[in-house]
């Protein structure tokens, strides 16, 4: 009996190393993978390699494709010997529906089904396909599109005695809304909107395509609206600047004239809005699909026939932890409370504030960093 379990376990092993050895006869081939998941709980999606005390969303992918035989496991050491690119580098507690990583794999069978099944459900592969032998997700991507899910109390003016429950956005406030978000578009200098830009740094030139926002929504009977920004780029901490300053200006804490200000050499105080809220929704390839995308050997990087999947996994993980942890942690209405810490007239004080409130702010610090510029 002994003899025989041993040789069922034996059985067993050889199977596993005959799959193995198949695996590595695979060549590599340059792929993007489509990516959605729930930032919470994680710091960031980029890995720090040596660093277990952080966990990133890379930790756990690199994981599952060393475990479904995708990579030898030295690539999950060195992640640049998969070639292995992110397109957004989002930062801690932010999510995503549409992020692209570029990588080399081996093009193992039912290759989707088995990467799923070594992460955890918040984090799903919705996507592959075959790009060219040079491609970089980061250098090849021309734009990104975010949005920012927030509740529209946000948007009540400051004199109002406002009930979070009940508060509902009028039309007139909305259109305010989306007046002094369409400011934004066109190529402006971002430097009052970043920690990292002096006035005269040309990297601070960003140009931005579309900013709105859209009809608001009621979820477990609060209400909420969802902001969508497609841009080039976006520096550290940008998005969330931008929504700050449009939401002071609407409670009546800051003059519209702030925005005008803001692109010239003075230093303003702009506010930084939570980072809960923040999910990157797609990465666009314009420039590549032009080129490669019919060239009958290559896809075009789009992914509509997976916009219902990134649909349903927004609705199972993403919104429903914006709305939680809104409700548990009130960290929209808690920094509201900070608004009138800051000096929209004369920049000095209100940026120590500012400064100071960053610090203490939620434990979900969200970054729009997805270039060099961010952190």
């Amino acid at each position: 009996e002994e003899n025989g379990h041993r040789n069922k376990r034996s059985k067993k092993e050889a199977d596993e190393e005959d799959v193995d050895d198949q695996n590595k006869k695979l060549p590599k081939r340059k792929i993007v993978l489509l990516m959605a998941y729930s930032g919470k709980g994680y710091h960031g999606m980029q890995r720090n390699t040596g660093s277990s005390q952080f966990k990133t969303i890379e930790d756990d992918l690199v994981c599952a494709l060393v475990q479904s035989g995708c990579i030898p496991e030295n690539h999950g050491e060195d992640m640049k010997k998969m070639s292995f690119q992110r397109c957004a580098r989002t930062d801690k507690g932010v999510s995503a529906a549409g992020q692209i990583v570029s990588l080399k794999v081996r093009l193992i069978d039912d290759i989707l089904e088995k990467i799923n099944n070594h992460l955890p459900s918040h984090i799903r592969i919705l996507g592959l396909k075959r790009v060219t032998g040079g491609f970089n997700s980061k250098n090849k991507c021309d734009a990104r599109t975010y949005s920012y899910m927030l509740p529209t109390f946000a948007f009540a003016h400051k004199d109002h005695d406002v009930q979070e429950e009940v508060y509902r956005l009028d039309k007139e406030t909305l259109g305010k809304v989306n007046q002094l978000l369409g400011c934004y578009k066109g190529t402006h200098n971002f430097h009052n909107f970043t920690s990292q830009k002096g006035p005269r740094d040309p990297s601070a030139k960003r140009y931005i395509m579309e900013m709105y926002c859209g009809e608001p929504f009621v979820r477990e009977s609060m209400e909420f609206a969802v902001i969508r920004v497609k841009g080039q780029s976006f520096m550290m901490h940008q998005i969330r600047k931008m929504i700050g300053l449009v939401i002071a200006i609407v409670k009546g804490y800051a003059a519209e004239s702030v925005i005008e200000r803001s692109w010239g050499e003075e230093k303003v105080d702009v506010p930084k809005a939570p980072g809960l809220g923040l999910v990157l929704e797609r990465v666009h390839f314009e420039k590549y699909n032009r080129r490669f995308g019919n060239d009958g050997l290559h896809e075009p990087l789009e992914w509509t026939e997976e916009e219902e999947k990134i649909a349903v996994f927004k609705e199972q993980y993403i919104y429903p932890t914006i709305i939680d942890t809104e409700r548990e942690e009130k960290s929209m209405a808690n920094w509201l409370n900070t608004l009138s810490i800051h000096d929209f007239n004369s920049s000095a004080v209100g940026m120590q504030a500012d400064n100071k409130n960053s610090k203490n702010s939620s434990d979900l610090e969200g970054s729009d960093g997805c270039d060099d510029d961010s952190d």
